[in-house]
């Protein structure tokens, strides 16, 4: 077929590592083979094949675990070579194209010790597919009898028809005629084309809509791997080898050197003795350029940020003198309430430190995205024709039940991905099916197929946000602002086009299970006629097959199954990887004035981003690590597929609410010094929560202060979704002139420096932990990264692509302008083939993987953890708060859900805390302050045990009539009146500095409470069963659908549902409401009323159930629907547990039940 003119297949497969069953032999001798095709719609299976990539490590020799090999097909009758020369020949560029096609219209299959397959898809849901990039879209097929295969496309779809007769023939069919005689085999004249180079060439001329031009060839003799790095490589390079004042290398020289060329058909600099440059060879004009910072730097007022800062330390004195004067005055009638006290109050004064000083800076940011699209976007003399110069970017989505996580959410997320502001070409979406499962697989069909009207529109009329549930839900006026006539006419089409998309994302459920029931049916009848055939008169038992799961286009699916099966379960199914939307074009493709298109798009692109499906293997026996497995799936088939240098991972609940988001983010990577920024983090902004915020749900306190003020330090700590990452830093390196941060423990550069020890293009990656002589050394990679050529061979590009533009003098380690403007490679078989290898559950065995190399496995808060891996690297991370919300996504606002979402974050530095990612342990190049903030991530959830107490105490003072202090004296109280103040003065001023609002400070206030004396506690015990007993901790997907009750957006607020983490809260408010009544009649039965004890411990008991307030709400269920028995019968108990007590224990010097209390 496509990729048939090249019989020699090669490409890198592995080999397991030793102890495991070898993959099954084929041919003679035992020697291992791989069989790799694709299935016709007739079921047969055509091999693809292509010349491997040249890899820079295919010559090596590595360890006996890590080989690579080489699988020669011969010819069959399916599969013949085309004749080198002649009619047969085609342009590489042609047959690249021809086989991107085939290659998207594929499902590619396989796994450990299993074959790889690529099933040609005749489609991929029921509906017809539209749009020329996506998988299954509309074609017609070949008209030669006995062939089913399709003709060839342009980009927009259209057949392409060698002959003026318009007879239908496939690529290979139109081959085969040509060798033969000639002729078309509809209107038996000679072609006048007569090799496929040319008949394409003749469709872009009949094509007047058609702008894209074809790239100039490739140097012959050079591999696709030298092709790469040819942007970084001079043909003098030699003689470029110029140094900075610093000794570094002076990548501006390098950039203007005078006989150097980057890329193909980019401008040549003059030479520096033409007089067009300054006596270092550097043009004037550059030399005398003014700066243009991408980002500014907004400090916090001194007028607020010195009154902070002050009242900070006042508070630490008032502490310090408070705790020396309890522990000197104690209290002799009540030593063990005392010391209960003065322990729990020593720890709130230790964890408030570990909690406010990383406050001290805190700092706001701004981007300039003019200044953004002027440098990358524009015109220039090594960009004449204004190509976006932005790098890649690829964004990882991530969903493991459908069921927990609808499809109908998670393709809105996709869309609002599809329809961003950035380069299409630059933008690539990975959607993780963690679940493997078939209703995922045809929901994000479905939104590709949707995307073909959606993602136009929003760029045709600016839509904001382009999540299409959100848009068509928004409260205001969306014709505002909207000055095109034709919107409202569009809006009414694209809005009807949604419902009828949401009707069939929402019946993907039944529709699969009857297609599967029918297509069941059909197999058990064959299978009972063959038994029947096979039996004769004898008696047949009834035909018992396994109940499968059937896509669209009649064959199994091979994830998981409904009615799950050996190979076809959540744990064991074989991984998965369908090129939705195939790579666009490298030019802009207008819309035309198409009839299935009801929009007007002939002045607006209509091209779409590469949408890929990705799901795993996973077989029994294997630790798949959960999200960060997942995740280090994406980045291994991301890296070999598009290797965006730059990748943003989102929850599948989490959409695109601001389209210039990305662009926002590229301003700090692509500033000056943004080389040694690992990664990107914007805030968590959530939708769907009730006003009144009962559960403190927005958490903006940790996210509009804590994570602010960490923005003034190192950086801000990695929260799991809404994060752009710098590729190389999750690979482990650590940042370029890491050797500036001399340390004891330092890894790199110690002692001399020297000229160079690794080629330019590899001299900024350095592992962390390595030797001088060892950093970048290809030959080591393999027991790193695995042995993937591809991948290895990726991490250079990568790094280099990633780099800030070297623009100005002042930008140390910076690519040259232009260099990112050549068209990416196109997608062929073997590269796929390779995806399929690094996803599989065997690759990371005895690899870096989840150690030191991408997400980090080990806790359930991996993210937590994959941050502070990249700050003790001595990476720094930047928080990016836009004007609009970057990102928004839903959060649980029932209480049982959002304490054990708590709990799962608990639990997650509890294991931080007892794991060698104590801050403690970190290495000299992450900041002090830095690491005490580290350090609170891990101890917080221990301040549970003393808040427990603490919350006893109240109602322990009021049932034996005692007090933590002696007597509540004039100290007493100005120590007390001072905390409160200065606690209230700060809260004040970070409210200023924030722009948080009161309210929302008090609810943090109060969910502290209620998570820690619940959640937090019960991640206290499960990790120290862990450590101690090595019992393993699993949780639950947190639910993202809504509650029953459709016509009420907050059911979910009133629904109760019972959990063991609710005893202690429980406990706590019942305890304190009976000490009050207790205290009181005690205190009115007794001879000599005890007045100040009764208002100290009243006082610290309503503190305590005022903080539980929203706790007790949550647990009366909907407003107005509580029984108003429930009150009195509380009341009731409560007042006769007060009585017994007394009864039990009078007042001293009285034995009777109400003392010397009489009723007037």
């Amino acid at each position: 077929m496509a990729s048939n003119h090249a019989l020699r297949t090669s490409w890198s497969a592995r080999i397991p590592p030793p102890g495991s069953d070898p993959p099954p032999a084929g041919g003679g001798g035992g020697k291992l083979s791989v069989t790799f095709g694709r299935r016709t719609h007739s079921g047969r299976y055509i091999s693809y094949s292509r010349d491997d990539l040249d890899s820079e490590l295919g010559s090596g020799d590595y360890s006996k675990e890590f080989l690579s090999y080489h699988v020669h097909v011969p010819p069959t009758p399916d599969n013949q070579p085309m004749d080198s020369t002649g009619a047969g020949k085609l342009d590489p560029s042609i047959s690249a194209r021809v086989e991107e096609q085939y290659v998207s219209n594929s499902l590619f299959t396989g796994g450990f010790n299993s074959v790889t397959r690529a099933q040609l898809m005749d489609k991929v849901i029921d509906s017809e597919a539209s749009h020329p990039q996506m998988a299954g879209a509309k074609g017609s097929s070949c008209a030669v009898p006995g062939c089913d295969d399709k003709v060839m496309r342009d980009e927009r779809g259209n057949d392409i028809l060698p002959c003026e007769c318009d007879y239908k023939i496939c690529r290979d069919c139109f081959v085969e005629a040509v060798q033969i005689d000639g002729t078309c085999p509809g209107c038996k004249e000679p072609y006048k084309a007569m090799d496929v180079s040319e008949v394409v060439a003749n469709a872009k001329k009949d094509d007047d809509l058609r702008r894209s031009q074809l790239s100039l060839p490739p140097p012959p003799g050079m591999s696709k791997m030298e092709r790469r790095l040819s942007l970084m490589k001079s043909l003098n390079y030699a003689r470029s080898l110029t140094r900075s004042q610093t000794g570094d290398f002076d990548h501006n020289r390098w950039l203007f050197e005078t006989k150097g060329t980057y890329g193909y058909g980019n401008a040549i600099w003059p030479k520096e003795n033409d007089g067009d440059g300054d006596e270092d060879g550097q043009p004037v004009e550059l030399a005398s350029k003014p700066w243009r910072p991408l980002t500014r730097k907004l400090k916090v007022a001194a007028a607020i940020l010195s009154p902070y800062r002050l009242l900070i330390f006042i508070r630490m004195a008032i502490l310090g003198l408070f705790l020396a004067w309890r522990i000197k005055h104690k209290n002799e009638d009540a030593i063990w309430l005392w010391g209960m006290s003065v322990v729990c109050e020593i720890w709130f004064a230790f964890s408030w430190l570990l909690d406010q000083l990383p406050k001290l800076c805190p700092i706001n940011r701004a981007t300039d995205l003019a200044v953004l699209k002027e440098k990358f976007e524009a015109p220039s003399p090594s960009n004449p024709t204004g190509k976006s110069d932005l790098p890649g970017i690829d964004v990882f989505v991530s969903t493991a039940d459908p069921e927990k996580e609808p499809p109908l959410v998670t393709a809105n997320t996709i869309l609002s991905i599809l329809a961003a502001d950035y380069p299409v070409e630059k933008l690539s979406c990975y959607v993780s099916d963690d679940g493997g499962a078939l209703l995922t697989f045809e929901a994000m069909a479905e939104a590709a197929s949707f995307a073909n009207i959606w993602v136009p529109f929003c760029r045709k009329h600016n839509i904001e946000p382009r999540n299409p549930d959100s848009y068509f839900n928004l409260k205001r006026d969306p014709y505002k602002n909207k000055v095109r006539s034709d919107f409202v006419k569009d809006r009414r089409r694209v809005k009807r086009e949604y419902d009828e998309f949401k009707v069939r994302v929402n019946s993907l459920p039944d529709s699969i299970r009857r297609r599967s029931d029918a297509y069941h049916a059909r197999e058990e009848i064959k299978a009972m006629k063959r038994q029947r055939e096979a039996a004769r008169d004898e008696a047949v038992e009834p035909v018992k097959i396994p109940k499968a799961t059937w896509m669209a286009d009649g064959t199994h699916w091979p994830g998981t199954w409904i009615n799950q099966a050996p190979e076809h379960s959540r744990g064991d199914h074989a991984g998965i990887i369908q090129v939705m939307l195939k790579p666009p074009s490298d030019e802009p493709l207008l819309g035309g004035n198409d009839e299935a298109n009801p929009l007007e798009l002939t002045e607006f692109d209509i091209r779409l981003p590469l949408l890929v499906y990705v799901s795993r293997e996973k077989r029994p026996g294997y630790d798949h690590n959960k999200k960060a497995g997942a995740m280090n799936a994406l980045v291994r088939a991301s890296a070999i597929m598009s290797n965006g240098p730059f990748i943003l991972n989102l929850d599948c609940d989490h959409y695109v609410y601001n389209s210039q988001a990305m662009r926002e983010g590229m301003c700090f990577m692509m500033d000056r010094g943004g080389d040694r920024i690992s990664y990107v983090q914007f805030p968590q902004r959530f939708e769907g929560i009730d006003p009144s915020d009962r559960y403190a749900n927005h958490n903006t306190v940790f996210f509009d202060v804590n994570m602010r003020a960490l923005d003034g330090l190192q950086g801000p700590v990695y929260v799991g979704t809404g994060c752009l990452f710098r590729r190389i830093a999750l690979y482990g390196f650590e940042p370029p002139r890491a050797k500036n941060h001399v340390s004891c423990f330092s890894s790199c550069f110690s002692g001399k420096r020297r000229l160079t020890t690794a080629a330019e293009e590899t001299r900024a990656l350095r592992m962390a932990d390595e030797d001088e002589d060892d950093m970048m050394n290809l030959s080591t990679f393999p027991k790193k990264f695995g042995n993937s050529s591809f991948l290895v061979d990726s991490i250079p590009v990568a790094e280099f692509q990633g780099r800030p533009l070297a623009d100005h003098p002042a930008v140390k380690n910076g690519r040259p302008p232009g260099a990112l403007t050549i068209p990416r490679d196109l997608l062929d078989a073997s590269t796929v083939a390779e995806a399929i290898s690094v996803i599989s559950c065997w690759y990371e065995d005895k690899t870096e993987w989840g150690n030191r190399v991408g997400w980090i496995y080990g806790s359930v808060t991996e993210d937590v953890v994959t941050g502070y891996r990249m700050h003790n690297r001595g990476w720094r991370s930047v928080y990016c708060v836009t004007k609009r919300d970057a990102f928004r996504g839903t959060a649980p606002i029932n209480l049982t859900d959002r304490l054990h979402q708590v709990l799962r974050w608990a639990t997650g530095s509890v294991e931080i805390f007892f794991s060698r990612n104590n801050a403690l342990l970190a290495s000299t190049k992450m900041k002090l302050l830095q690491r005490i903030a580290y350090l609170n991530v891990g101890i917080y959830p221990f301040t549970s045990l003393f808040l427990i107490v603490y919350c006893f105490l109240p109602a322990l003072s009021l049932f034996s009539g005692q007090f933590i202090v002696q007597t509540l004296n004039v100290t007493f109280l100005a120590y007390l009146l001072g905390i409160t103040l200065t606690l209230c003065s700060l809260a004040v001023l970070e409210i200023k500095w924030s722009g948080i609002e009161l309210e929302e400070w008090w609810r943090n206030e109060q969910f502290w409470l209620i998570g820690g004396t619940s959640a937090h506690l019960a991640a206290v015990l499960q990790g120290l069963l862990k450590v101690i007993a090595g019992i393993e901790i699993s949780f639950t997907l947190t639910s993202k659908s809504a509650g029953d009750d459709e016509d009420d957006d907050f059911a979910d607020l009133y629904i109760v549902k019972w959990t063991s983490l609710m005893i202690p809260p429980i406990t706590i408010m019942m305890v304190n409401a009976i000490a009050i009544a207790v205290g009181i009649s005690r205190t009115i039965y007794s001879t000599v009323p005890q007045w100040s004890k009764l208002l100290g411990g009243v006082f610290f008991s309503f503190w305590v159930l005022a903080h539980l307030y929203p706790f007790a709400k949550g647990l009366m269920g909907r407003r107005g629907k509580t029984p108003t028995i429930i009150f009195v019968w509380s009341g009731l108990i409560a007042i006769t547990i007060s009585l017994l007590w007394v009864a039990i224990n009078p007042p001293s010097g009285n034995s009777q039940i109400g003392g010397s209390f009489t009723f007037p």
